[in-house]
């Protein structure tokens, strides 16, 4: 975008980038109110592999001269566990504190300079407008941070800062640069609210350009990626929160995730970035599954969330989709190699491989829709870039561990979605007939005639869901939302069992939904004694399916599944 090339112009010209390894450190923020039980999560967060805390203490200082609240800061950093960063944030950049300015910046100068103080805060944190208002607070920042005549084993350092909660503020570059120009500064922060994941990679960017340690965080889900990612570009450090609900910022992770999910310490710039790709993709699976199988098989990668947002326009949607996707794979540092894409978007992966002229397996092109793409990087050579589908060898896959083989069997499909799509193709190819059953007929009739033109005597029907009813059938797959958790339906049971089982005794039930693992559906399968199949096995055989793609390793299959029934 004209956004993010102006600015890195505008720094390339600042300073010559700046690359190499740096261990980014982890700050656990703690809203400060009484002194025991800020120490008390100071000390969980060293326990639990914290490097600093900052104590955020705008909800308990209130400037107006009340001994107790200075008191409890001194306390504070004077019993710190760990190297402490003081802030106090000011309201108008997202903080508590919207008492007087002077009194704020004169604390900060008694907790470095005061002639009681024997364990002054490792950093304080000040916002770049506060710092700019007046000459007079600069001084007694500046003298803080500096305290000639002092001899300390380790010195206060100011961390300049700039936050926007709302978007991504208009003059960036010309605040940015103020803030690394400072020679005060010895770190700069800047966090703003990412509007789509060009504005993370903007942010990701950033420490290798300026020359002071740079803190560069994207606020909400966007924004995600730069805090997991921040050793592998240089950042000075990432926010994790000790628990959910203590979080300072939208987007901000916990300690454990960011240690144990994302492995955040085995992060380093050589290391490969795989995705999740689509909208919404908050709660997915995928991070805990695809990370841990690194983990297990010494994979250099990390697997994260990639939100790109969709709505009801489809051309502007696959317009999102394939401006990010093209600079994903074209960054020069993120190491791009492949991706999940779910739902909306892939159609649009297949759409935009076409129109890239990459690599479209067969599978892919007869159903109509991808959901992986795998990146090469041949040393000296342009990406080789391919996408298949792995949804349809999957849940066939599946279905052949009860069936054995669905040669001549009938298979009733419900649904007309993209993961119908998937199940009607893949059941075609293993030989048996399909009918597609859903609430919408004219649905139904547009993919079985869709898949009659990609595949050669494709023995694929449509009718109403209520023909269920009265038509006997080998299989059910569930393939819609029904039953599933935040779903639109989560209590329904999508397919009439106590009627189908009095024309098909034999019926396998298999549900495609996964959260809840135990559907509606499937518990009723279980009341009646049909056997069924839950979502966990085609999820995870997909996604065992991507990841021998990616790292060319087998993936730990049972580690895969353990992991799935355990988060569900």
């Amino acid at each position: 975008p004209a956004t993010q090339n102006v600015l890195l112009i505008e720094l390339n010209y600042f300073t010559p980038p700046r690359r190499g390894p740096f261990m980014s450190l982890i700050c656990v923020p703690i809203i400060v109110h009484d002194l025991a039980p800020a120490l008390a999560d100071a000390a969980a967060a060293r326990d639990g592999g914290a490097d600093l805390v900052e104590f955020r203490i705008d909800e308990s200082f209130s400037g107006s001269g009340d001994a107790a609240e200075e008191k409890l800061i001194h306390e504070l950093t004077a019993q710190s566990p760990l190297p402490c960063i003081i802030t106090c944030r000011s309201a108008k950049e997202g903080g508590a504190y919207d008492g007087d300015e002077m009194e704020r910046v004169s604390l900060y100068e008694r907790l470095v300079l005061g002639s009681d103080v024997v364990h002054p805060p490792r950093y304080l944190d000040i916002e770049l407008d506060a710092y700019s208002a007046s000459a007079n607070i600069r001084q007694k920042i500046d003298l803080a941070v500096q305290h000639p005549g002092q001899v300390r084993e380790v010195s206060t350092g100011l961390i300049l800062s700039l936050h926007d909660f709302s978007t991504r503020p208009a003059d960036l570059s010309r605040r940015v640069l103020k803030a690394a120009a400072e020679p005060a500064a010895a770190v700069v922060k800047i966090a703003y609210r990412a509007r789509s994941l060009l504005d993370s990679l903007e942010l990701l960017d950033l420490p290798a350009h300026l020359q002071r340690p740079t803190i560069a965080l994207g606020m909400g889900d966007f924004g995600v990626i730069t805090r997991l990612l921040a050793p592998k570009f240089g950042g000075f450090l990432t926010f994790a929160a000790l628990r959910q609900s203590s979080a300072t910022a939208p987007g901000q992770p916990t300690l454990s995730e960011l240690l144990n999910t994302y492995r955040f310490r085995q992060i380093k710039p050589s290391t490969s970035v795989y995705g999740v790709v689509g909208w919404p993709v908050t709660h997915s699976a995928s991070p805990i599954v695809h990370n841990a199988g690194f983990d297990a098989v010494g994979h250099d990668g990390v697997y994260v969330q990639m939100p790109i947002a969709a709505g009801e326009d489809g051309e502007a949607s696959y317009a999102s989709f394939k401006g990010t996707m093209l600079e994903l794979i074209d960054h020069p540092h993120l190491t791009f190699r492949g991706c999940s894409i779910t739902l909306p978007h892939k159609e649009n992966a297949l759409r935009l491989a076409r129109a890239e002229g990459w690599d479209v397996e067969h599978v892919a092109e007869t159903v109509g829709a991808a959901n992986t793409l795998v990146i090469e990087r041949p040393e000296g050579c342009a990406p080789r870039i391919k996408v298949t589908n792995t949804d349809a060898p999957a849940l066939v896959a599946c279905l052949c561990g009860v069936i054995e083989s669905l040669e001549g069997k009938h298979v009733a499909v419900v649904g007309a979605g993209g993961v119908a799509r998937a199940a009607v193709a893949g059941c075609i190819y293993a030989g048996a007939r399909v009918t597609v059953y859903n609430r919408t007929l004219e649905k139904a009739e547009i993919l079985a005639a869709s898949l009659r033109s990609r595949i050669r005597n494709a023995a694929v029907t449509a009718r109403p869901l209520e023909a269920l009813l009265t038509e006997p059938a080998d299989a059910l797959v569930q393939c819609t939302s029904v039953g599933m958790n935040g779903g639109p339906d989560p209590q329904g049971i999508a397919a009439p069992l106590e009627q189908m089982k009095k024309h098909s005794p034999d019926l396998v039930v298999m549900d495609t939904v996964y959260n809840p693992i135990r559907t509606p559906l499937l518990r009723e399968a279980e009341r009646l004694g049909l056997r069924h199949l839950d979502g966990v096995g085609m999820f995870v055989a997909q996604a065992a399916m991507q990841f021998d793609l990616w790292t060319g390793k087998r993936a730990p299959l049972a580690l895969f599944e353990r992991i799935v029934r355990e988060r569900m």
